[in-house]
């Protein structure tokens, strides 16, 4: 099954941008989880500042590429945007840009409020929107079985980001409400989808080669969950703990898919799925390494910051090369 939905003649496959897959907008939730993780590590290591801001800049710069494209998309292609989203995977995907919502408001809160606030609760409101219309559409139809797939977890799972950018906000007190929301809710259905999507794993046909990036995705809900619960509570107690722990076991698990996807599938856009949760550990590692003071847990969130960096670092690289070569069309396949 694969996650393009099929090609057509018609007028509005042609237009411009009508090629550009939404998934793309997860590489501005890797490139925003990269930035704010080097913030931590200003924070926790001294290393220099400017490496956040910088990667800041291209994470803001590429959502509003990405935001100009899909306007002139829905604008030209607009039947095509609806069968995106009636794909019973593809769909799933315009949670990428509800959770860019969520996140960017954190690289430019301390420059103007304001806006951030407006970006984020646009964001709030289009993925509670977002994750209700999808269970909904889950319980009021047959699914099948080959569709679960790791991208299930972003429409629902997501509303775990709400959470990450109010400390920023100075509304910790005013949305605390849906802070907890958000959290309870994505820890709630993190539990079925995973379970759901590791059975389909075991027991069914492997995910076809442009869906195994996306394998990554499983380790996000624990990650994120515990980034989003310790900023909800403001500790770091036994259950988030218990989080960073399944977040370890679960990375270690699907690492080595990381070094199988120059052999198994050729580079794609789809490749982007990996960014944000390897930023995403990478953060709750740095949180938890504050927390903790120990050398162990230092060396752990060095190790996952340097992978996260090194990876997105080279996908950016390469996504850059195809722009500059006219291969973005066939990138997005």
């Amino acid at each position: 099954m694969s996650t393009t939905t099929p090609a057509s003649d018609s007028p509005d496959s042609r237009s411009t941008f009508s090629y550009i897959p939404i998934a793309l907008f997860g590489s501005v939730m890797g490139l925003t989880g990269l930035a704010v993780c080097w913030r931590l590590a200003n924070h926790h290591f001294g290393t220099p500042l400017w490496i956040a801001e910088a990667i800041g800049v291209v994470a803001l710069a590429s959502f509003v590429a990405l935001a100009v494209a899909w306007v002139i998309k829905v604008v030209t292609s607009f039947d095509k945007v609806r069968a995106e989203f009636a794909h019973p995977i593809v769909g799933n995907m315009f949670g990428t840009l509800m959770i860019s919502l969520l996140l960017i408001p954190m690289l430019f809160a301390d420059v103007n409020l304001v806006l951030a606030r407006i970006v984020w609760c646009v964001g709030a409101a289009g993925m509670m929107l977002l994750a209700w219309w999808m269970v909904m559409r889950w319980i009021s139809m047959r699914q099948q079985p080959e569709h679960a797939t790791p991208a299930w977890i972003i429409p629902v799972v997501g509303l775990l980001d709400i959470p990450l950018a109010v400390p920023s906000l100075g509304w910790t007190h005013g949305v605390h409400g849906l802070m907890v929301f958000g959290t309870a809710v994505g820890l709630f259905f993190a539990i079925p989808l995973f379970t759901l999507i590791i059975s389909r794993l075991m027991f069914a046909d492997q995910l076809p080669d442009s869906l195994q990036p996306s394998l990554l995705v499983l380790c996000a809900p624990f990650a994120v969950g515990f980034t989003a619960y310790t900023s909800t509570t403001g500790t770091v107690d036994g259950f988030a703990t218990a989080l960073y722990m399944v977040m370890l076991f679960v990375l270690a698990v699907l690492i080595a898919h990381l070094r199988r996807l120059g052999s198994c599938c050729p580079f794609r856009v789809s490749w982007w799925a990996v960014s944000f949760p390897l930023a995403a550990s990478a953060g709750a590692a740095l949180r938890y390494a504050t927390f903790a003071q120990e050398p162990v847990t230092d060396a752990i969130a060095i190790v996952l910051l340097g992978l996260a960096s090194v990876v997105i670092v080279l996908l950016f690289i390469r996504t850059l090369w195809g722009i500059a070569r006219g291969e973005l069309r066939t990138l997005s396949t």
